[in-house]
C-alpha cells in the first residue's frame, strides 16, 4: 500500500473521535507548534502539540522500501514489516532461551532444504525427507510461541488503527493511545526495533505468499505485477513490493535480520507523534527509551537511474475478464518543482465525476464505467509514473477508449484550461490537505512523508502555496513534456474466453 491509498484511508478517520478540526486552527499556525529534536542516537523526532482532547497518534516512520531490494532477496521488506509485530526476546515467546534453541534447528533444517531445492536438478526424494525435518523442526520452535502477543498488549491499553505498511519507498507503523501512555508507545517501540525476535518467521512467509497468490488470482492484480517491469528498465520500481515468489519461499531468518540491522537504525527512523503531548516532559521519556535503538549508518540510497524510454511500450493480457486499461507516462519524482502541476494535471483529467476524462468517457460518450488518474503510481521518492486507469463499459473495445484519452491530452497540451477548471483544482487542494491533516494520525504520517521523501517535514506547509502558484501556462508546458508517445507505457487486458 503506497502512501497516498494510506492516507485515502486516514481520510475516513477525521469524523471519528480523534478529529480535531485542523482546517479551523488555521494550518499556519499548526506548522508553528511543530517541535523538532534528533536524540542521542540519531534518531528524529517530530512532535506537535494538540490538547483538544487527550489522545496521541504515534508513527515510526523507516526510510526503506521495497527500492532497496536486490535480486534474490526481493520482498525482505514487507517480511520485516510483518515480523515486527511478531515480538521481542521477551515479548512473544514462553522461554526464548528454549525457543531460540529450537529456532536455531528450524533455521539449520530450512537451510539444508533450501541447499537441495536451488539446486539445478534437486532430487525429488530427498527434498520430500528434508521437508519432513523442516516441518518437524517448525512444530517444536513454535511450542514456545506466544503467538500475537503484541498486538493484544495494545489492544488490552485500548490502542486504535493499529497497523503498518510497506511501499517503494517506506515502511510505516502506527497506531493511536490515550496520551497518557506516551512511555508505553516509547518503550514498545523502542524494545521492538532494539531487540526483534523472528518468532514464527516461515509460518509468516507462508501468509505472506499466499498474499501473493492471491493478489495473481485477480486479472488486475497479474495486470500491475507485469506493468512495473515493463515499464522500469534498471530502477528497482520495477519489482513490485510483496517479493518475487521463489525469493519469499527461499528468504532465510537470519538474511532478515541482516536486514533489520541494515536499515532499522535509529539513524534511519523517524518518530513522529502528534496530540495531547507536552513536548518538555515528552522528550526525556524518548529519549530515555528510544535513544536505546543502535545508532547505525544510515544506508545509502540506490544509485541505479532508468534511462529514458526510447520508445512506446505496450503490453496486452488476454484473459476471460473485462477489459481494463492503464496508459502511464514516465514523471520526474516528487521532489521536482513541477510535482505541484502534475497533481493539477491530474485532478483535471481524472480527479472525479467533474474531470475532464470523466465527462467524455463516462458521462458523453459512454465508453467508461470508470475512468481516474494519478499524478503518481505507487513509487514517489524517485522518478516515477503519471498513470491513468480506465475499466471500458460492456461491448466497448480498450482501443476506443485509449483514442478517446488520448484526444483529451492532446487538448490540455494545446488548449489553456478555463480560470474556472484551475480555480476548481486549487479549491479542491485546499479541501484535501486540511481533511489529511485534520486527524492526528493523518498530520502525522504526512509529516514522516515530507521529512523522508521531500526532504523536510516543513514541505508539508508549502504545498498550498505551490499549488496556488501553477498557472495555465505551467499546465500546458508540463503536459506537452509528458505525454509524448516515447514516454508512454500502456498495459491493457483483452477479454478472451476461456475456449479460445
Amino acid at each position: 500500500m503506497n502512501i497516498r491509498k494510506c492516507l485515502i484511508w486516514l481520510l475516513a478517520l477525521t469524523f471519528v473521535a480523534f478529529s480535531l478540526f485542523a482546517g479551523d486552527e488555521g494550518y499556519k499556525d499548526l506548522e508553528k507548534k511543530v517541535v523538532e529534536k534528533t536524540l542521542s542516537n540519531g534518531l528524529k523526532v517530530i512532535l506537535v502539540p494538540r490538547h483538544n482532547a487527550p489522545v496521541a497518534s504515534f508513527v515510526i516512520y523507516a526510510d526503506v522500501g521495497g527500492v532497496n531490494e536486490q535480486q534474490n532477496m526481493t520482498g525482505l521488506a514487507h517480511i520485516f514489516e510483518h515480523m515486527a509485530f511478531k515480538g521481542t526476546t521477551t515479548i512473544g515467546t514462553k522461554d526464548y532461551k528454549k525457543e531460540k534453541e529450537a529456532m536455531d534447528k528450524e533455521d539449520q533444517a530450512f537451510l539444508a532444504l533450501r541447499a537441495e531445492r536451488i539446486k539445478q536438478n534437486p532430487d525429488p526424494e530427498k527434498l520430500k525427507v528434508l521437508e519432513e525435518n523442516f516441518k518437524k523442526a517448525g512444530e517444536e520452535a513454535q511450542k514456545w510461541v506466544e503467538t500475537g502477543e503484541y498486538d493484544k498488549i495494545l489492544e488490552r491499553e485500548g490502542a486504535q488503527h493499529l497497523n503498518a505498511f510497506t511501499a517503494f519507498d517506506q515502511t510505516v507503523y502506527f497506531y493511536s493511545l490515550t496520551s497518557n501512555k506516551l512511555e508505553l508507545w516509547a518503550s514498545l517501540e523502542a524494545d521492538r526495533f532494539a531487540n526483534p525476535v523472528l518468532h514464527e518467521f516461515y509460518k509468516e512467509k507462508d501468509v505472506i505468499m499466499e498474499e501473493k497468490r492471491m493478489g495473481e488470482s485477480s486479472p488486475v492484480g497479474r495486470l500491475f505485477d507485469d506493468l512495473f517491469p515493463l515499464a522500469y528498465k534498471a530502477h528497482m520500481y520495477r519489482s513490485y513490493v510483496i517479493g518475487n515468489m521463489e525469493d519469499l519461499r527461499n528468504i532465510t531468518r537470519e538474511q532478515a535480520m541482516d536486514w533489520f540491522k541494515k536499515y532499522y537504525c535509529a539513524k534511519n527512523l523517524t518518530a513522529v507523534i502528534v496530540g495531547d503531548v507536552d513536548p518538555e516532559t515528552a522528550f526525556p521519556i524518548l529519549e530515555k527509551h528510544l535513544g536505546k535503538i543502535p545508532s547505525g549508518q544510515k544506508p545509502e540510497p540506490p544509485i541505479t537511474v532508468d534511462p529514458p524510454q526510447r520508445a512506446e511500450k505496450r503490453m496486452i493480457m488476454e484473459d476471460p475478464s473485462q477489459p481494463f486499461l492503464t496508459i502511464s507516462y514516465h514523471r520526474p519524482a516528487v521532489t521536482d518543482k513541477d510535482d505541484s502541476v502534475y497533481s493539477a494535471i491530474a485532478d483535471i483529467l481524472g480527479g472525479g465525476r467533474s474531470s475532464r476524462l470523466y465527462k467524455s468517457l463516462v458521462k458523453e460518450k459512454k465508453l467508461a464505467m470508470e475512468v481516474y488518474a494519478m499524478p503518481t503510481f505507487e513509487g514517489e521518492k524517485y522518478p516515477a509514473l503519471f498513470t491513468i486507469i480506465c475499466v471500458p463499459n460492456k461491448g466497448v473495445k480498450n482501443e476506443d477508449c485509449e483514442k478517446a484519452i488520448y484526444e483529451e491530452l492532446k487538448k490540455i497540451e494545446t488548449e489553456k484550461v478555463s480560470d474556472d477548471e484551475l480555480k476548481g483544482v486549487k479549491a479542491r487542494a485546499k479541501a484535501d490537505f486540511l481533511r489529511g491533516i485534520d486527524s492526528n494520525l493523518g498530520l502525522a504520517i504526512q509529516l514522516a512523508f515530507a521529512e523522508n521523501v521531500k526532504g523536510s517535514w516543513k514541505e508539508l506547509f508549502t504545498e498550498l502555496d505551490k499549488i496556488d502558484a501553477v498557472t495555465q501556462e505551467d499546465i500546458m508546458r508540463v503536459s506537452k513534456d509528458l505525454f509524448k508517445r516515447t514516454n508512454r507505457v500502456v498495459a491493457m487486458i483483452e477479454t478472451k474466453s476461456e475456449e479460445e
